[in-house]
């Protein structure tokens, strides 16, 4: 029976400001986790809507703002200024730069993995691209995929990236607010794409050859996917993705499945109009969970250290709407648990750190990167 709790939080010192000789923790916290006692140390602040993050081989820690900035924290702590070099962004709404991600091969290239809002005359679209890191800059910045069509609006671009062990990656996308595209194969909102990295099609895919379908599609029926990683003993994509007015959904994308959306939806539109469950309709795949209220989940990770031994093999989602750390536990693909863990800010992506610690970026003008410990 799957039990769900929620951690019960008690700030013991007020926030503090940061320290330019380093990092202060701004607040300690008792949980019913089986950390016992958290700690929540802020490494860095004055980021605008901070989107997505990956740790470089020397410690170092790559971070976008959604305004169109990427920078460097560096393993001693310091926090660049912008990089230049990289791709132009429609900074609106939901959109501008996403996420960012090192190349499988980033110790000989230098790759690194963008996706964004990118803008053109006829409206924006969900764009990945990659450039070589140099001292200060990207040099060399090409976009490898578009997801066509463009189409007005400021909203659902998606755009986690993640790699494959076979070199081909994953990136999620929205359906831009336009519903019924998302059942459409010959357009790409709405749907997980995997292309290798020069952007083409793998053979293997789904729609491959497939009159009126685009080659990239591995799955679709997708609202708005911001939360995508992949389980790390079985290797396959799990991700969570936006539901309207409740509905929040908790899947594993399967090759050419179909997860139902506009057509069934665990939520109901904004405007109160009613939307068939799942179940009723069983040719799409229903959600392995979902969350009504939502969550608005963004950024995951699989947890695999041991500085937190209780959250080994748990899956970490960020919680936009609660401001709260959402950990699941799963058991032969299902939900055996959920714990939600309370932290005062709309947490927007989530990485496990090199240390084992959890690190995790905050939704705000003012964004930060925090750093989630044992307390020792």
């Amino acid at each position: 029976m799957q039990m769900q709790t929620r951690a019960a939080v008690a700030l013991l010192m007020p926030a503090l400001a940061l320290a330019s000789a380093g990092a202060e923790p701004i607040q300690t916290v008792h949980t019913s986790t089986s950390a016992s006692t958290l700690i929540v140390e802020s490494l860095a602040s004055g980021l605008e809507h901070p989107w997505g993050m990956a740790f470089l081989p020397d410690g170092g820690l790559l971070v976008t703002e959604r305004a169109g900035r990427l920078r460097l924290l560096s393993a001693q702590g310091a926090l660049s200024e912008p990089l230049a070099g990289t791709p132009a962004v429609l900074a609106e709404g939901q959109g501008g730069l996403l996420d960012v991600a090192l190349d499988p091969e980033f110790e000989s290239n230098r790759l690194v993995w963008l996706s964004y809002a990118e803008p053109g005359t006829d409206g924006a679209s969900t764009a990945l691209g990659h450039g070589r890191l140099q001292e200060g800059r990207l040099e060399g910045f090409q976009a490898i995929f578009r997801q066509q069509p463009k189409v007005s609006g400021s909203a659902h671009f998606g755009g986690r990236i993640v790699f494959r062990s076979d070199g081909t990656l994953f990136l999620t996308t929205g359906e831009r607010f336009r519903f019924d595209p998302a059942q459409d194969l010959s357009s790409h909102l709405g749907k997980i794409i995997r292309i290798g990295r020069d952007g083409s099609a793998p053979d293997d895919n789904p729609f491959v050859g497939q009159a009126d379908a685009r080659p990239e599609i591995w799955s679709y029926g997708h609202r708005n996917v911001e939360s995508a990683a992949l389980h790390p003993q079985t290797g396959a994509l799990w991700i969570a993705e936006m539901g309207p007015e409740g509905g929040d959904e908790l899947n594993q994308p399967e090759a050419g499945k179909n997860y139902g959306w506009p057509e069934v939806s665990w939520g109901r539109h904004y405007d109160g109009g009613d939307i068939p469950d799942p179940p009723t309709h069983p040719e799409f795949v229903d959600a392995v969970k979902q969350w009504t209220p939502v969550i608005a989940p963004s950024g995951m990770a699989f947890y695999t250290a041991d500085l937190f031994p209780g959250w080994r093999h748990s899956l970490l989602i960020g919680g936009l709407k609660n401001a709260e750390l959402v950990r699941i536990t799963l058991s032969n693909g299902r939900v055996a648990d959920e714990e939600r863990i309370p932290l005062q800010a709309r947490i927007r992506d989530v990485e496990q750190a090199p240390d084992g610690s959890v690190w995790v970026l905050t939704d705000q003008v003012d964004g930060h990167i925090w750093r989630l410990a044992p307390e020792p």
